[in-house]
């Protein structure tokens, strides 16, 4: 490439590679490789200034991303996404400065359309024709969908407990999509299977470089619509971590460039109580987490036995102070109707697990009520139909009004 991305860095052993070959992972150690730039030349460029005519987009930070031809984007128009004060749920919570950065409204309904547009992109410039992935669930379908306007062959291998309609997006979008018994760590093996039979581009999570990449800008962006500065506490439910690793290496680069001061925030990793490898090793004081033997959690996206970064997660939560916490089944369903009723939030279960981590957190003190607190939502809940709350419907006969009392909770 002749932009500002200079080469590819192994995340364990620090060795380089060509950013305009195609490296999945590091060939000594296995370790993810991380996309490297030419900082200076991007603080030296008129970057700042250009933002402002440039379309509210996540390829507005083209200079710290790896690509450089506008017409060449594999893109389905992804928006900034909101960031949302939630000042409710905010006094329910016991916290002031209480926000939520919504990524529902990405195309495909999550935040993973971010890591898939970035991905594809580069996947098709590398010349890519078929790449095939594991996934929980929003993470395949946001590939295949990427993959069709690439006009790209997309394998997806799923756990059978995936929900129902993220399956059947996915077909939608013309993958061909499988499911397997188990977790998504035995759609990882069927994958990595496959790839290595067939030569096909493998897009797990952490196997390729730039999925990281597009979730980046996640926290660019949080950090535009602060005034470029960070918030106190960045609140966020993992599985794989790409999200929480992107926004850690995002914050890194907006600091090198001046463009925010030296202030780091707080990252929480949030899990849930039946899938907590990165909670467990971080309490345990380990470097690097034990494969969780029997996941266990309704929050599909979090479901992960194993993370393949998970050693650059815990780096990010100790360096940054921060911490992790699993939540319970209803702690989470109870955030999800919390949600709904004080704010009109839609949250997906994954969010709704952030929210509860919250509420943990802030029952045991770690966060004060003055933190400013940003919470993210990282998928619609439209597409957890089966898992939505709230009250049931209640049916009339004809002739009746409804009931002039509201219903006890």
């Amino acid at each position: 490439m002749s932009g500002f991305a200079t080469h590819l860095e192994c995340s364990r052993c620090r060795e380089d590679f060509p950013v305009d070959q195609v490296n999945q992972v590091c060939k000594s150690d296995g370790g993810p490789l991380l996309v490297r730039y030419d900082l200076r030349r991007v603080r030296d460029s008129s970057m700042r200034d250009a933002l402002k005519e440039r379309p509210e987009t996540l390829w507005r930070y083209r200079e710290l991303l790896p690509y450089e031809d506008p017409a060449r984007t594999v893109t389905l128009g992804e928006p900034m996404t909101p960031l949302d004060d939630a000042p409710r749920l905010g006094r329910k919570l016991g916290i002031r400065g209480f926000a939520i950065k919504d990524e529902g409204l990405l195309p495909t309904g999550t935040f993973k359309a971010r890591g898939a547009a970035i991905g594809v992109t580069r996947a098709a410039d590398l010349g890519i024709k078929v790449l095939a992935l594991p996934t929980a669930g929003n993470a395949g379908a946001a590939w295949a969908a990427y993959g069709a306007r690439a006009g790209l062959r997309v394998v997806v291998v799923m756990p059978d407990a995936t929900p129902a309609v993220i399956v059947r997006e996915t077909s939608a979008y013309g993958a061909e999509t499988y499911l397997v018994p188990g977790s998504i760590a035995d759609a990882g093996r069927a994958v990595r299977d496959a790839c290595a039979r067939y030569g096909w581009y493998e897009a797990s999570t952490l196997r390729e470089p730039y999925r990281i990449e597009g979730k980046k800008t996640m926290g660019f962006e949080l950090a535009e619509q602060l005034g470029w500065r960070v918030p106190d506490v960045i609140v966020y439910p993992t599985g794989g971590g790409v999200g929480l690793i992107g926004m850690w290496k995002g914050f890194d680069e907006l600091r090198a460039i001046g463009w925010i001061g030296p202030k780091v925030p707080r990252f929480v990793a949030v899990q849930a109580e039946g899938c907590a490898p990165i909670v467990k090793a971080f309490v345990d004081g380990r470097d690097e987490s034990e494969p969780w033997p029997d996941p266990r959690t309704f929050a599909a996206g979090i479901r992960v036995p194993k993370a393949l970064g998970d050693f650059i997660v815990l780096r990010a939560l100790r360096e940054s102070r921060g911490t992790a916490v699993a939540v319970s089944e209803d702690a989470i369903a109870g955030a999800m109707r919390m949600a709904g009723e004080a704010e009109g939030f839609l949250l997906c279960p994954e969010g709704a697990a952030a929210v509860a981590g919250v509420a943990k957190l802030r029952r045991d003190g770690w966060i004060a009520d003055d933190d400013e607190v940003v919470v993210f939502n990282t998928g619609t809940g439209l597409k957890y139909g089966e898992s939505l709350q709230g009250r049931t419907a209640r049916h009339l006969s004809p002739g009746d009004v409804p009931s002039e009392r509201k219903p006890d909770a």
